[in-house]
């Protein structure tokens, strides 16, 4: 069974950073996507960051040269390190991960990609 634990987040002053773990257990799919996404209240759930198996990443713009997803696959961890944290960043930021489709990286933050597997969450504070 696989089974996706985030950690890290936390409330931090705007310009601040903050880096997110997420440890994966039961995962053994060798081609896939893993990505982060964020829901803030009353908004829609929006990817951040993706990687696939061979290490190339995907991220939306907002956070373009601030962000950075990372993973060390002997650990099975996934990483966000968040830096230059704005107000908008805040949210609920939560791990996912495919099933293993191998399908091309362009695909991992596409809006209606079907992620399987998803952490819980953890909480994203940014004060101004």
């Amino acid at each position: 069974q696989v089974q996706l634990v985030e950690s890290g987040g936390g409330s931090v002053q705007s310009g601040g950073s903050l880096k997110l773990s997420c440890a994966a257990s039961g995962y053994t799919y060798r081609r896939y996507c893993m990505g982060w996404f964020r829901q803030a209240p009353g908004k829609k759930r929006e990817g951040v960051a993706a990687i696939d198996d061979d290490g190339r990443t995907s991220y939306a713009d907002s956070v373009k040269g601030r962000f950075t997803i990372s993973q060390d696959s002997a650990k099975k961890t996934l990483y966000l390190q968040m830096n230059s944290l704005k107000p908008e960043d805040a949210a609920v930021y939560y791990c996912a991960a495919d099933s293993g489709r191998g399908v091309p990286l362009g695909w991992c933050l596409y809006e209606g990609y079907e992620y399987n597997y998803w952490g819980q969450g953890t909480q994203v504070t940014v004060s101004s």
